[in-house]
Protein backbone atom coordinates (compact mmCIF):
# COMPACT_ATOMS: atom_id res chain seq x y z
CA UNK A 1 0.00 0.00 0.00
CA UNK A 2 1.03 3.26 -0.64
CA UNK A 3 1.06 6.30 1.73
CA UNK A 4 0.95 9.77 0.56
CA UNK A 5 1.35 12.97 2.67
CA UNK A 6 -1.47 15.64 2.86
CA UNK A 7 -0.80 19.21 1.49
CA UNK A 8 -0.71 21.94 3.50
CA UNK A 9 -2.56 25.37 2.28
CA UNK A 10 -2.29 28.98 3.93
CA UNK A 11 -4.08 30.01 7.33
CA UNK A 12 -6.72 31.82 7.04
CA UNK A 13 -8.32 34.23 9.42
CA UNK A 14 -11.28 32.23 11.46
CA UNK A 15 -10.07 28.89 9.96
CA UNK A 16 -10.15 25.77 11.57
CA UNK A 17 -7.29 23.63 12.35
CA UNK A 18 -8.93 20.90 10.41
CA UNK A 19 -9.14 23.22 7.57
CA UNK A 20 -5.70 23.45 7.07
CA UNK A 21 -4.97 19.87 5.92
CA UNK A 22 -6.38 18.95 2.02
CA UNK A 23 -6.67 15.91 0.89
CA UNK A 24 -4.45 15.31 -2.12
CA UNK A 25 -5.57 14.07 -5.27
CA UNK A 26 -3.90 10.57 -4.55
CA UNK A 27 -5.99 9.12 -2.14
CA UNK A 28 -9.40 9.47 -0.46
CA UNK A 29 -10.72 8.42 2.64
CA UNK A 30 -13.74 7.12 3.44
CA UNK A 31 -15.65 6.62 6.35
CA UNK A 32 -16.03 8.87 9.48
CA UNK A 33 -13.18 11.25 10.51
CA UNK A 34 -10.92 11.27 13.53
CA UNK A 35 -8.13 9.92 15.05
CA UNK A 36 -9.72 6.63 14.40
CA UNK A 37 -9.97 6.50 11.01
CA UNK A 38 -10.39 3.54 9.16
CA UNK A 39 -12.31 1.98 5.68
CA UNK A 40 -14.52 -0.32 7.83
CA UNK A 41 -15.65 -1.09 11.50
CA UNK A 42 -14.26 -4.19 11.60
CA UNK A 43 -11.53 -5.06 13.65
CA UNK A 44 -7.69 -5.66 11.95
CA UNK A 45 -4.02 -6.10 12.86
CA UNK A 46 -1.78 -3.24 12.56
CA UNK A 47 -0.67 -1.67 8.39
CA UNK A 48 2.14 -3.99 7.51
CA UNK A 49 1.45 -6.78 9.94
CA UNK A 50 0.55 -10.69 8.75
CA UNK A 51 0.06 -12.44 11.62
CA UNK A 52 2.62 -13.28 14.52
CA UNK A 53 6.30 -14.02 13.16
CA UNK A 54 7.83 -15.67 16.23
CA UNK A 55 11.27 -17.85 15.61
CA UNK A 56 10.06 -21.17 14.43
CA UNK A 57 11.60 -22.48 11.33
CA UNK A 58 14.84 -19.57 12.20
CA UNK A 59 17.52 -21.79 13.77
CA UNK A 60 16.68 -20.28 17.07
CA UNK A 61 16.37 -22.31 20.26
CA UNK A 62 17.32 -22.66 23.75
CA UNK A 63 20.12 -24.99 25.16
CA UNK A 64 21.97 -24.60 28.35
CA UNK A 65 24.29 -21.96 26.58
CA UNK A 66 20.92 -19.82 26.23
CA UNK A 67 18.94 -18.53 22.97
CA UNK A 68 21.25 -19.36 20.47
CA UNK A 69 21.79 -20.91 16.68
CA UNK A 70 24.19 -23.88 16.09
CA UNK A 71 26.65 -23.90 13.22
CA UNK A 72 27.08 -27.10 11.97
CA UNK A 73 30.13 -26.77 9.99
CA UNK A 74 32.13 -29.06 7.49
CA UNK A 75 35.71 -28.41 6.41
CA UNK A 76 38.53 -30.01 4.63
CA UNK A 77 41.53 -31.66 6.58
CA UNK A 78 43.37 -28.20 6.36
CA UNK A 79 40.52 -26.68 8.32
CA UNK A 80 39.11 -24.85 5.03
CA UNK A 81 35.11 -24.42 5.51
CA UNK A 82 33.47 -26.35 2.55
CA UNK A 83 29.39 -26.34 4.02
CA UNK A 84 27.82 -25.43 6.80
CA UNK A 85 24.25 -25.90 7.96
CA UNK A 86 21.61 -23.53 10.52
CA UNK A 87 19.79 -25.69 13.27
CA UNK A 88 18.57 -23.86 17.27
CA UNK A 89 20.85 -24.25 19.59
CA UNK A 90 18.94 -27.39 21.22
CA UNK A 91 18.90 -29.80 18.38
CA UNK A 92 21.34 -32.23 19.23
CA UNK A 93 24.61 -32.91 16.47
CA UNK A 94 24.36 -36.71 16.09
CA UNK A 95 20.97 -36.30 13.65
CA UNK A 96 22.86 -33.86 11.45
CA UNK A 97 25.70 -36.29 10.80
CA UNK A 98 23.85 -37.96 7.38
CA UNK A 99 23.38 -34.01 6.36
CA UNK A 100 26.58 -32.89 6.41
CA UNK A 101 27.79 -35.53 4.46
CA UNK A 102 25.71 -34.62 2.03
CA UNK A 103 26.70 -31.16 1.75
CA UNK A 104 29.48 -29.80 -0.12
CA UNK A 105 31.17 -30.52 -3.17
CA UNK A 106 30.02 -34.15 -4.99
CA UNK A 107 33.40 -35.79 -3.80
CA UNK A 108 33.15 -38.24 -0.73
CA UNK A 109 36.24 -38.14 1.34
CA UNK A 110 38.33 -40.71 2.66
CA UNK A 111 37.35 -40.32 6.36
CA UNK A 112 35.26 -38.35 8.47
CA UNK A 113 36.64 -36.82 11.55
CA UNK A 114 34.06 -35.35 14.36
CA UNK A 115 33.57 -35.25 17.97
CA UNK A 116 31.77 -37.31 20.36
CA UNK A 117 28.36 -34.99 19.44
CA UNK A 118 28.17 -36.95 16.06
CA UNK A 119 28.80 -40.16 17.43
CA UNK A 120 26.08 -42.93 16.75
CA UNK A 121 26.37 -46.78 15.27
CA UNK A 122 24.11 -45.36 12.40
CA UNK A 123 26.16 -42.21 11.80
CA UNK A 124 28.99 -45.08 10.97
CA UNK A 125 27.38 -47.11 9.10
CA UNK A 126 26.05 -44.10 7.12
CA UNK A 127 29.53 -43.04 6.88
CA UNK A 128 31.11 -46.69 5.84
CA UNK A 129 27.87 -47.01 3.15
CA UNK A 130 29.71 -44.13 1.16
CA UNK A 131 33.23 -45.50 1.52
CA UNK A 132 34.39 -43.44 4.54
CA UNK A 133 36.15 -44.40 7.14
CA UNK A 134 34.46 -42.90 9.99
CA UNK A 135 36.97 -40.85 12.74
CA UNK A 136 34.48 -40.51 16.05
CA UNK A 137 35.43 -41.29 19.09
CA UNK A 138 33.16 -43.63 21.48
CA UNK A 139 31.27 -42.37 24.09
CA UNK A 140 31.55 -43.64 27.52
CA UNK A 141 28.55 -46.03 27.86
CA UNK A 142 28.68 -47.35 24.27
CA UNK A 143 29.18 -50.71 24.11
CA UNK A 144 32.09 -52.71 21.95
CA UNK A 145 34.41 -50.80 21.65
CA UNK A 146 37.40 -51.29 19.30
CA UNK A 147 40.95 -52.00 20.38
CA UNK A 148 42.01 -49.30 17.93
CA UNK A 149 41.32 -45.49 16.94
CA UNK A 150 42.88 -43.34 14.60
CA UNK A 151 44.04 -41.20 17.36
CA UNK A 152 46.80 -39.10 14.64
CA UNK A 153 43.90 -38.38 11.99
CA UNK A 154 41.72 -36.81 15.01
CA UNK A 155 44.29 -34.67 15.84
CA UNK A 156 42.98 -33.02 12.50
CA UNK A 157 39.74 -31.88 14.09
CA UNK A 158 41.69 -29.44 15.80
CA UNK A 159 41.92 -27.54 12.59
CA UNK A 160 37.87 -27.15 12.75
CA UNK A 161 37.88 -25.80 15.56
CA UNK A 162 40.29 -23.40 14.44
CA UNK A 163 37.59 -22.37 11.65
CA UNK A 164 34.72 -22.20 13.84
CA UNK A 165 37.15 -19.33 15.61
CA UNK A 166 37.71 -17.54 12.88
CA UNK A 167 34.42 -17.58 12.10
CA UNK A 168 33.54 -16.17 15.64
CA UNK A 169 36.00 -13.19 15.24
CA UNK A 170 32.90 -11.88 12.67
CA UNK A 171 30.63 -10.25 15.43
CA UNK A 172 27.81 -10.53 13.08
CA UNK A 173 28.62 -14.05 13.20
CA UNK A 174 29.22 -14.38 16.84
CA UNK A 175 25.91 -12.46 18.01
CA UNK A 176 23.02 -13.29 15.72
CA UNK A 177 22.72 -10.00 14.45
CA UNK A 178 20.42 -11.31 11.92
CA UNK A 179 16.44 -12.13 13.01
CA UNK A 180 15.81 -14.87 10.03
CA UNK A 181 17.92 -18.08 8.84
CA UNK A 182 18.27 -16.87 5.72
CA UNK A 183 20.04 -13.36 6.15
CA UNK A 184 21.75 -15.07 9.20
CA UNK A 185 23.18 -18.30 6.80
CA UNK A 186 23.97 -15.14 4.19
CA UNK A 187 26.25 -13.61 6.75
CA UNK A 188 27.96 -16.45 7.89
CA UNK A 189 28.90 -17.81 4.42
CA UNK A 190 30.23 -14.23 3.84
CA UNK A 191 32.70 -14.44 6.07
CA UNK A 192 33.76 -18.35 5.09
CA UNK A 193 34.12 -16.16 1.39
CA UNK A 194 36.60 -13.65 3.43
CA UNK A 195 38.34 -16.57 5.24
CA UNK A 196 38.83 -18.59 2.14
CA UNK A 197 40.32 -15.69 0.07
CA UNK A 198 42.38 -14.77 3.20
CA UNK A 199 43.61 -18.41 3.17
CA UNK A 200 44.77 -18.47 -0.83
CA UNK A 201 48.34 -17.97 -1.28
CA UNK A 202 49.42 -16.38 -4.60
CA UNK A 203 52.95 -15.75 -5.89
Amino acid sequence: MEQRLETLRPVKQGGRVRDLLRPSGFAVILGASGLDVRFDHRARPCLGSRGKRGQKGQALGRSRGGFSTKIHLKTDFDGHLIAFDLTGGEKGDAPHFPILLSLGPDVDPRAAVADKGYASKANRQAARSRGIIPVIPRKANEKGKPGFFAKAIYKGRARIEQAVGRLKRFKRVALRCEKTKRNFASIVALAAGFILVKSVHTA
